[in-house]
């Protein structure tokens, strides 16, 4: 053995013990006659010491130590005369008796510290080095513990876990498929799954009632902090439920979480909010209820008073900013180029600010009574020291930019503590959303998601607004603005099937060659059956307090789906291209 003990276990207690460490130098000083040296593991630091009298060559390989050089060091505990309380081994160091150099190193291009002076790009370089630093090791660990807890707890709830292939069909309904091409099969492709959707409703067919998975899910598109070309999922599924089962369920297994990874007690139960409280109260389908500031419509009382925005806009709705009211003239102009921001998308800003002193002032006083201005701010739910902020519009539109600006607030505010964990259920979405531009329904979650019972003569109307008014079975698992999962009860029924197919405009023919396998296997006997799943990436790095996911991915991709550690993606030799029967059109990359 390499060691006896980790950089992270001594303590005061093994005081006068003699121990081997192995691990990389931190940092080496030299006071006075003395040599000191931090070493460290995935475990911890621990400080060495040489002492002024010790052998000369002792004295010289402890000098001669550069930073990340790979050590064995042999010696013997002793209590430190100026501790650290900062670090666990802190009370003690140890005297050296012997170095062994195991392996040096280069200097390396930023510093391996709890915070390095490396910017993104260069530790993304060298993301195997950006890995020893301590952050990444606790993040990492944080996984590995979730991951563990997630297992015993399914696993205690008699689910399997069951792998599903990576190399399957492409069925394009969503996100791009990464495809792969067939050597054996000339001209055909594989895809890498998004999700293993059409394979976990096949176990059920095939009588295994309750499946999971931590399973690695792939989509072509655009990426932002919490997104990654490659992710990861809890997989999960059941047979012979209904939703509260699923919610149940799964509810049990966020509260262990909590509990075991987190020493946190959550909501019992979580409480559950309707799609459509969500967006206009919230202006999300993952509203943060962590704060208050609700949007609240108020188009009746901004109507008919000569303020011709409001007057031609169909939604106008308010939020109140508590205690903004002192907010400068300029402060306010700043906020109001804030939404016309594309992100946001707002033409305007209409505020009315609540003085303490009972008195109101507004962008929009001559049009506006005081107590029209009043009467405003109380349906905006606001008091004596706010601020209310109005957008108008048409509805749905508003309601998210109002969703987006209350979320700023909140952040300006100090609302929004990453540690203040607020889980909540989104339940009853519409099935279909309606595309003006292509003319027709996309479904709202995937095409396998049942209607809810009660409307089905809905489902099976022909009209486009009854079709608009069926609620999918479904549900989402949303934490502090963030949703976690998202899952829904299953149709497992070929004729409830191939209407969702019609409705969707997806022939008969196309839905046969996608789909047909799965329409067919529900011809023999399949179970009621629903499930969803979580990102895991997600929900380890709000568990670690933290929005972007990257820390928590051992090797992650940067916005443009590159790994620039090892330098991927990049083109294949003419012979790979011509087993796979490829040509390439892209321009030659420049040098």
């Amino acid at each position: 053995m390499y060691r006896t003990h980790t950089c992270g276990e001594l303590r005061i207690e093994d005081a006068g013990r003699k121990v081997t460490l192995a691990g990389w130098v931190q940092k080496s000083r030299k006071l006075g006659g003395m040599t000191f040296v931090d070493l460290r593991d995935r475990y911890g630091v621990t400080q060495l010491v040489v002492e002024g009298s010790a052998d000369p060559a002792l004295q010289e390989c402890a000098s001669s130590l550069g930073r990340e050089f790979v050590i064995q060091a042999t010696g013997t505990v002793v209590e430190r005369e100026n501790k650290n309380s900062k670090i666990p081994t802190g009370d003690i160091e140890i005297s050296l008796e012997s170095i062994k150099i195991l392996n040096r190193s280069v200097t390396p291009p930023f510093t391996i510290e709890e915070n390095s002076d490396g910017g993104e790009d260069l530790r993304a370089k060298y993301r195997y080095l950006d890995l020893r630093r301590a952050p990444l090791q606790r993040a990492l660990k944080l996984r590995h513990d979730i991951a563990h807890e997630i297992r015993n707890y399914l696993d205690a709830q008699n689910f399997m876990e069951i792998e599903t292939p990576y190399l399957i069909k492409s069925t394009p309904e969503g996100a791009r498929d990464f495809v792969v091409p067939s050597r054996m099969n000339p001209g055909t492709f594989y895809a890498l799954p998004q999700s293993p959707q059409t394979f976990k409703q096949l176990l059920m067919v095939a009588g295994y009632d309750r499946y999971f998975q931590i399973v690695r899910c792939f989509r072509d598109e655009d990426l932002r902090a919490d997104r990654q070309p490659e992710f990861t999922q809890i997989d999960c599924e059941m047979s012979f439920v209904e939703q509260e089962d699923v919610l149940n369920t799964f509810e049990g297994m966020m509260r262990t979480l909590f509990k075991k990874i987190l020493n946190v007690e959550i909501a019992n139960p979580i409480p559950r909010m309707s799609w459509y409280d969500a967006m206009d109260f919230y202006g999300s389908d993952k509203p943060d209820i962590r704060f208050g500031m609700k949007i609240h419509e108020v188009t009746e009382l901004v109507h008919g008073k000569g303020f011709s925005v409001f007057d031609s806009c169909p939604y106008v709705g308010a939020i109140a900013a508590t205690g903004c009211a002192e907010y400068t003239r300029k402060e306010i102009d700043a906020l109001t180029e804030w939404v016309k921001r594309p992100q946001v998308g707002a033409k305007g800003l209409v505020y009315i600010k609540c003085n303490a002193d009972g008195s109101f002032k507004s962008s929009v006083d001559k049009f506006y009574t005081p107590e029209q201005l009043k009467a405003i701010s109380e349906a905006a739910g606001a008091q004596a020291g706010d601020l209310v902020l109005l957008l108008c519009g048409e509805k749905r539109k508003t309601q998210t930019m109002l969703g987006v600006l209350r979320i700023e607030m909140g952040n300006r505010l100090g609302l929004r503590d990453p540690f203040n964990f607020a889980p909540l259920w989104v339940v009853d979405f519409p099935l279909f959303e309606w595309s003006e531009e292509d003319g027709r329904f996309y479904a709202m979650h995937h095409p396998f998601t049942a209607p809810k019972p009660e409307h089905l003569e809905l489902y099976y109307s022909d009209k486009k607004e009854d079709l608009e008014k069926v609620c999918a079975n479904a549900y989402d698992f949303v934490l502090n603005g963030t949703e976690l999962g998202g899952g829904s009860i299953r149709i497992h029924e070929a004729a409830m099937q191939e209407r969702m197919f019609e409705i969707l405009g997806i022939s008969k023919e196309d839905a046969d060659y996608k789909f047909g396998f799965i329409i067919n296997a529900f011809k023999f006997g399949a179970p009621p059956h629903g499930g969803l799943a979580f990102g895991f990436d997600r929900v380890c790095a709000l568990f670690g307090g933290q929005e972007t996911i990257r820390d928590y991915i051992a090797f992650p991709k940067n916005n443009q789906g590159r790994d620039v550690m090892i330098d991927s993606p990049s083109r294949i030799d003419q012979v790979q291209m011509d087993e796979l029967f490829l040509q390439s059109t892209a321009p030659a990359p420049e040098a």
